[in-house]
């Protein structure tokens, strides 16, 4: 049997391959693995976000002398209290808006409609008409066919709504238990490698760990700042313009903005809806104050907070935001980029591992595996 290198790759994907295989044959015996990660996979994600963003205030407290888990509860403190000064600035104008938007909702979609019928008669867009798939008629009676399929299966519907609003009330009860223990015991990680590796392995894993941690927190925290700032500029725009719903288009935007490049647009989209019902002109004012943020995010704010540390093309993000958002949707579309970078430290980092073995083998030395 040929031993060569290459059989010896080709042999361990064969067996990897065999036993992938296998484990689709005894899937029960990893049910129960499968229900924990589903069960603590939100509420260790959203803990994630809000450790990477905390920390830096936490060392700043602890540069300080202020004991860490007194940093932590001052944290929640302050968090909370400008929670609270939020809901009394905001809550009522925001709860103006969606009663209003709730109320209008039916005429909004009426003069949609009667302008998406002006379109049916613009001789440009007749054109379209010639494709069954593409008419407005044929999508009108997909919307209604869903609406119907909707309301039958409105109990099963229902169902879902209350296990959903359980699952989150959950994550909120559980996430600042997981986020107080995480920044609580975040450097006993680089410890308790040293403990379990031995010398050189514990070095490189830790070097590994301490790119990871950069990329992430570069990540999070300039995708943060900057979704921040873009759904301030928002607000402030659609304000000057006088574009109805502004709040509420302005938290949509500054919501979809963690999406890279899609972000914008998605975001856009309903905020263009809302202008053309207001007139034609509104619409284009809506465009400008869209063009106007997106190029001062993407050429001031986003630079200055980002920088360039995560030295990923944007070609390249824009491919694995369309092959995550195919696989996984919206949560998809947030994660790629993000599990991009990780994966990227950790290609880079055996790579230069393999180069080094390579080298010490053709010297006569090998590192220590």
């Amino acid at each position: 049997m040929p031993n060569s290198k290459y059989f010896r790759i080709g042999y361990g994907i064969i067996i990897i391959l065999i036993i992938i295989f296998l484990s689709t044959k005894v899937s029960f015996i990893f049910r129960p693995l499968e229900i924990i990660f589903t069960t603590l996979f939100f509420p260790f994600l959203i803990g994630g976000v809000i450790f990477y963003l905390l920390r830096p205030i936490v060392y700043y407290l602890g540069k300080h002398r202020v004991p860490k888990a007194l940093s932590i509860l001052l944290i929640y403190l302050l968090f909370i209290g400008l929670g609270t000064l939020l809901v009394f600035l905001l809550g009522p104008q925001l709860q103006n808006q969606f009663q209003g938007l709730i109320k209008n909702t039916p005429q909004i979609v009426d003069t949609l409609n009667d302008k998406i019928n002006g379109l049916k008669q613009n001789e440009w867009f007749s054109r379209f008409q010639q494709n069954e798939y593409l008419t407005i008629d044929s999508i009108t009676k997909k919307a209604s066919d869903y609406a119907k399929d909707f309301s039958s299966n409105l109990g099963d519907k229902i169902t879902s709504l209350i296990g959903i609003i359980t699952s989150i009330a959950t994550v909120i009860v559980t996430v600042p238990f997981i986020v107080f223990y995480m920044l609580k015991d975040s450097e006993g990680i680089g410890s308790r490698v040293e403990n379990v590796l031995p010398y050189l392995q514990a070095s490189e894993a830790k070097r590994i760990l301490k790119d990871m941690d950069e990329a992430l927190s570069s990540y999070i925290q300039g995708q943060a700042i900057a979704a921040f700032l873009v759904g301030v500029m928002m607000y402030i725009g659609y304000s000057i313009i006088g574009l109805d719903y502004s709040l509420i288009l302005a938290i949509t935007a500054m919501i979809t903005n963690i999406i890279p490049f899609l972000g914008a647009f998605i975001a856009f989209i309903p905020a263009l809806i809302i202008g053309l019902i207001m007139s034609p002109f509104m619409a284009l004012k809506v465009a400008i104050v869209v063009i106007v943020v997106q190029q001062i995010d993407g050429n001031v704010t986003s630079p200055l907070i980002m920088g360039r540390k995560l030295d990923v093309h944007p070609l390249t993000v824009i491919l694995i935001l369309l092959v995550a958002g195919n696989m996984a949707g919206f949560l998809g579309m947030i994660l790629g980029v993000p599990f991009y970078a990780l994966l990227k430290v950790v290609v880079s980092h055996t790579y230069r591992l393999y180069q080094l073995n390579r080298e010490k083998e053709h010297n006569g030395i090998k590192i220590v595996d």
